[in-house]
């Protein structure tokens, strides 16, 4: 090859490198914000689910918070039976021990 060719081959050459080199950073630039919206779409749908997560642990303490007044109302009803239960035995037994003692009494006049 001839000098003056290899030398308009190597300019060639190094207008081509160059080009691409400051295309590169070009596009590095251009990338930047379309990463930058990438992250914030990102953080949105993070965002999103987050406060959807939030939303069903909410919704579920609101069902435990009804199940257990729910159960509070029954064991109240309980309690009331028994109390219930407790009264009229006693009162039963009241009433037995009431009239025996009036027989007894009617018997000793």
């Amino acid at each position: 090859m001839s000098r003056p060719i290899m030398l308009v081959f190597l300019l060639v050459i190094l207008i081509v490198t160059s080009q691409f080199e400051w295309r590169q950073p070009l596009l590095e630039l251009d990338a930047a914000p379309s990463l930058s919206q990438k992250h914030q779409q990102i953080a949105k749908r993070e965002d999103a689910v987050k406060e959807k997560i939030i939303l069903s642990q909410e919704r579920h303490i609101q069902r435990l918070n009804e199940l257990v007044r729910t159960l509070q109302m029954q064991l109240l009803r309980c309690k009331g039976q028994e109390n219930e239960t407790r009264n009229a035995t006693e009162t039963s037994r009241l009433s037995k021990q009431f009239i025996e003692l009036e027989r007894k009494h009617i018997v000793e006049d």
